[in-house]
């Protein structure tokens, strides 16, 4: 009895269509968490900054930014892709640069 391997193609299991972001996915293959991720820490930087501008929102910059800087380094760790990296990158400066000028104008309490 001869036996023949019969080969398959293994089918690609693909993500949702609001975690494919082909900017973040230079590999090619889908990172939902990690691009998340990224997402949230430029995001949280941008808003920390701006809030830092303003004395009045002293508070809403050093916590955002505060959030922003520990949460950019957990994703800078998980990160997969460069483009996803340098997300993190500015968003963890930006979010120092809130948190610094939060505690400058009144710190983390009101």
């Amino acid at each position: 009895m001869s036996q023949t391997t019969r080969t398959t193609r293994p089918t690609k299991r693909r993500a949702p269509k609001f975690a494919r972001l082909p900017l973040l996915d230079a590999d090619g293959r889908p990172h939902p968490l990690e691009n998340g991720l990224s997402i949230a820490t430029f995001t949280l930087g941008v808003i920390a900054f701006v809030c830092g501008l303003f004395p009045g929102a002293h508070v809403a910059a050093a916590w955002l930014g505060a959030v922003g800087f520990w949460g950019g380094f957990y994703s800078q760790y998980v990160s997969a892709t460069t483009p996803e990296r340098a997300l993190n990158i500015i968003g963890i400066v930006a979010s120092f640069v809130g948190v610094a000028m939060g505690i400058y104008h009144g710190g983390f309490l009101p």
